[in-house]
């Protein structure tokens, strides 16, 4: 976050517009009347039959998505807070499971100075120094996120912080950032971010990360070294800067794998419909937005990717303005955390912890404090007062129903959703039992849940079921409100987490074999992948499952511990899971899951270039030349693609004529144009203008009248 509200220092982050219309309410709001989880004195499940289902979750526990770190949910303090370090914070974090804690704040990071507690142009509030905060984060039993001073800090002066805290104060620091949104220094024409380096470039931020990274591990070779990116589909994604070889990713990703373990990436769901409730609409972006940063790691690290963590260290609905301390705020919360964990980040920091008042509203009846805190800061807005400090708000109570589902160690598996308004993620915890957390974004009416599960069968007894709806001050207990194993009714604006036992003698706890090791991608090429791993205890055989969603279907099997995929389409991606099996057949849990990419054949018929010119966040221009290899002249050439995500379109173009449906765009040569020469010896080029609301990855396929080609 740049700033807090109340005490800013300088320009405020520029703003992003989106927009999504929050989904139609589906059902009449009487219904929630009839929910087993309504009123106290509601008919309970035995009294009445149950309702019909308009909601089907299948949940897939042998297709993992990764398993909960120690840091999984995180939070932000900041040292102009002056209740970061109340007694009654550690106790409310540690009470929800919080396993991080960043500090010292946002864009006062890179004024800050550890040593003398001071940041010049801002505002330091008492007791807010790093011991008190450290001494916060043990009583938490959280790690510190520490970001180290970029914008008027050195090199020297990170690695007398790293020095103290853990050579004279043994505080065992692991992760440590190197600045805060650095990509808002101005370089761009923007700059909320203070940066005292001549050079604004992210090649000169690249050449100082190596520094600190360098000044900072001489210290402690064990500690993170985390470098600051731009989250794909915001601003500045995809600009290059003048005299700069690349956007902001691109150039210092090139430039650092060597020396970073993550990566700290900032989303905020932005927006023109400042609500809350168009903010969990726009959470569906985030997904394409994580991946694409993955894939620009893998392509900048190669094989030393799985290495590099990706921490997702500021998240919200918005940077001010937004439906902020709310109820539906507090549903985005776990949304938000949970998607961001299901798609490979390791640690997601909520911000803020308090941050003070912006624009008092009314939303579900209730005040809203345009408060970007977890807990209330006790302050006033004219004569509107919040509640006594330390107060949680909505959000806190979502993030602490995510550690109802599922803590460090814990593997989440595939869950899917047959409607957009009611969210599904589920946990298969080391115990053998099943969490599925049912987020109901619809304010008007109850959702009825048909569960249904692939590698799990439940138990007869009585699921555990946790509550937080209308009329809940805290998680709440319902196991005796009526739900099962198959079915369950979410109150409208509600949270519910269902934990099932399993039946004695089924999952992976039956089988004598262990989980397999992550896969890792030996060689790949345009049709086939060679995949290995490390052999599982008790495992007498191996099933490789591709993931579809929360789908799953068998494409290898292997007694040994490598396999090779093969008729694999050129330029497909693919998310796999290894399993094993036991003597009597009996499945482990799966592996953590691998995602590839095939490339383009070699000996292709047809060679294609695809050139991003210019990019400016949500537009760019790209200019495209292909050539016939092959021994004839083509006439009339067409050129295809597909786009990888929903929101890529082309919306005008030259030199050719184009037609996209869903994401497949459709290329033909104008009217006149001459045959395309054989071995290569003439070029078609033609060039478009194309848009992207979200993540804007090039296409990884390109066919030449059908036939694919090599390059991209």
């Amino acid at each position: 976050m740049a700033l807090p509200p109340q005490r800013p220092v300088g320009p405020a982050r520029a703003s992003r517009p989106r927009h999504l219309a929050r989904t139609a309410a589906a059902l009449a709001a009487t219904l929630a009347l009839l929910s087993p989880f309504g009123a106290a004195g509601a008919a309970s499940a035995t009294e009445r039959e149950a309702p019909a289902a308009d909601v089907d979750v299948r949940v897939n526990t042998q297709a993992s998505l990764g398993r909960l770190s120690d840091t999984a949910r995180g939070v932000n303090a900041a040292v102009w807070d002056s209740h970061m370090n109340d007694t009654e914070v550690a106790a409310l974090m540690k009470t929800a499971d919080v396993g991080a804690m960043r500090y010292p704040g946002g864009s006062y990071s890179d004024i800050y100075h550890w040593e003398t507690h001071t940041a010049p142009g801002g505002y330091v509030a008492p007791g807010t120094g790093f011991d008190a905060f450290m001494g916060t984060v043990r009583a938490t039993g959280a790690q510190p996120i520490l970001t180290a001073n970029y914008g008027s800090g050195t090199p020297e002066e990170a690695a007398g912080w790293v020095r103290y805290a853990n050579v004279t104060k043994d505080y065992d620091a692991k992760y440590w950032e190197i600045g805060n949104e650095i990509y808002g220094n101005g370089h761009y024409g923007s700059g909320w971010e203070h940066d005292d380096h001549t050079d604004k470039s992210p090649r000169e931020y690249a050449r100082q990360v190596r520094a600190y990274a360098t000044a900072m591990k001489a210290v402690d070779p064990t500690i993170k070294i985390g470098a600051v990116l731009t989250t794909p589909g915001n601003w500045p994604d995809g600009v290059v800067g003048e005299g700069d070889p690349g956007d902001w990713n691109r150039t210092v990703l090139s430039e650092v794998t060597d020396v970073i373990d993550f990566v700290s990436v900032h989303w905020y769901a932005g927006g023109s419909d400042t609500t809350a409730d168009a903010a969990l609409t726009r959470l569906t972006r985030l997904p394409g937005e994580l991946r694409e940063v993955r894939n620009q790691i893998d392509r900048s690290a190669g094989a030393d990717s799985p290495r590099i963590g990706i921490a997702l260290t500021e998240v919200n609905t918005n940077t001010g303005g937004a439906r902020l301390t709310a109820r539906p705020n507090g549903l985005f919360a776990a949304d938000a955390f949970m998607t961001a964990l299901e798609n490979g980040v390791f640690n997601v920091d909520w911000w803020n912890t308090h941050n003070g008042p912006g624009e008092i509203t009314t939303v579900d009846g209730e005040t809203d404090y345009g408060d970007m805190g977890m807990l209330s800061g006790g302050s006033c807005t004219g004569d509107v007062c919040q509640p006594a400090a330390n107060t949680p708000f909505h959000p806190y109570y979502g993030m602490k129903m995510t550690s109802e589902l599922g803590t460090a160690g814990d593997a989440m598996v595939a869950a899917s959703s047959s409607a957009q308004e009611v969210s599904a993620h589920a946990v298969r915890r080391r115990d053998g039992r099943l969490s599925v957390l049912l987020i109901n974004k619809n304010p008007d009416a109850a959702r009825t849940v048909d569960l249904e599960y692939a590698g799990f069968t439940p138990s007869a007894a009585t699921p555990e079921v946790s509550r937080y709806a209308r009329g809940n001050s805290d998680i709440t207990d319902v196991t005796d409100s009526g739900a099962s194993a198959s079915q369950v009714t979410v109150p409208p604006y509600a949270m519910l987490t269902v934990t099932l036992t399993p039946q004695p003698g089924t999952g992976p706890g039956a089988s004598a074999a262990g989980a397999p090791g992550t896969p890792e991608l030996e060689a790949v090429t345009d049709s086939t992948a060679r995949l290995s791993w490390e052999g599982a205890t008790g495992a007498t055989r191996y099933l490789v499952q591709e993931r579809d969603g929360a789908h799953t279907r068998l494409v290898g099997e292997t007694t040994g511990t490598s396999v090779t995929l093969r008729n694999l389409p050129p330029g497909s991606s693919h998310t796999v899971n290894v399993l094993a099996a036991d003597a009597a057949g009996r499945i482990s849990a799966p592996s953590d899951p691998l995602t590839f990419t095939t490339g383009t054949p070699p000996d292709a018929a047809c060679a294609l270039t695809f050139h991003r010119d210019t990019s400016w966040g949500n537009g760019f221009v790209t200019t495209v030349s292909v050539q016939n290899l092959s021994d004839t002249p083509i006439t009339g050439w067409t050129v295809d693609w597909d786009w990888p995500t929903d929101g890529q379109s082309v919306s005008s173009g030259w030199s050719a004529t184009f037609q996209q449906t869903g994401r497949h765009v459709r290329v033909t040569a104008p009217e006149g144009a001459g045959p395309l020469a054989p071995d290569g010896a003439s070029t078609a080029s033609f060039g478009f203008v194309g848009a992207n609301d979200g993540p804007n990855p090039d296409p990884t396929s390109f066919r030449l009248n059908g036939a694919v080609c090599s390059g991209g």
